[in-house]
């Protein structure tokens, strides 16, 4: 007689052992390497070589073989998030307590997209524009707030002590905006999600 649970238990093996096989493991490596450091993965990235977006092979890649990653970082104590709105992916701790790290990383995160979308607001532009390679921040906008003695006091309080660059630089370095010149950045897909949510947010409350 067949016993069922061991010949499900060996399918199971079988298709995890497949889907081992159908990613190299210097892909996974470099996946890991994005979320360990504290990047999201979005499906397009800035090429200042090229001057445009381009594909992400990262983000093709989970996407690909989203069931395989999910078990993966499953199995690691995270859940990958996939966000379609934005098309990106973040992992996600599955525990109910955030690290102080975490907190202090999204408060950061948070204060720079609202000073940033405070002034392209007080601009008269559209925040839409943030997230076009061709406008985003220009240098004279990246100027403009650096002078500005209320936003270089908000961002020392987030510990931005160098002032709006050093503020951009940390966007950059998580794939929350790129830099496209100089002193020239706009949002990722990410970034402007991050930010609508927070404009949503801040109108519910009454602050509009």
């Amino acid at each position: 007689m067949v016993d069922v649970a061991d010949s499900a238990g060996k399918n199971d093996a079988s298709n995890v052992s497949e889907s081992f096989d159908q990613v190299l493991p210097v892909q996974s490596a470099a996946i890991f390497r994005e979320f360990q450091n504290g990047r999201i993965i979005v499906r397009e990235v800035y090429d200042n070589n090229r001057s445009e977006l381009v594909a992400n092979p990262l983000y093709n890649l989970i996407f690909s073989h989203l069931s395989h990653f999910r078990t993966l970082y499953e199995h690691l104590g995270s859940e990958l998030v996939f966000n379609d709105s934005g098309a990106f992916f973040y992992l996600k701790e599955n525990s109910d307590d955030e690290s102080e790290e975490h907190d202090e990383n999204a408060f950061r995160v948070q204060v720079v997209l609202l000073l940033i979308g405070r002034y392209f607001a007080r601009s008269g532009r559209d925040l839409d524009y943030l997230g076009r390679p061709d406008a985003g921040l220009k240098e004279e906008d990246v100027a403009s707030m650096d002078r500005d003695d209320e936003y270089r006091d908000i961002l020392r309080a987030a510990r931005f002590e160098k002032g709006l660059l050093e503020a951009l630089e940390y966007l950059d370095k998580r794939n929350l905006a790129f830099r496209c010149g100089t002193q020239r950045y706009f949002l990722s897909t990410a970034g402007m999600h991050f930010l609508h949510e927070l404009v949503r947010e801040y109108e519910a409350g009454g602050g509009a």
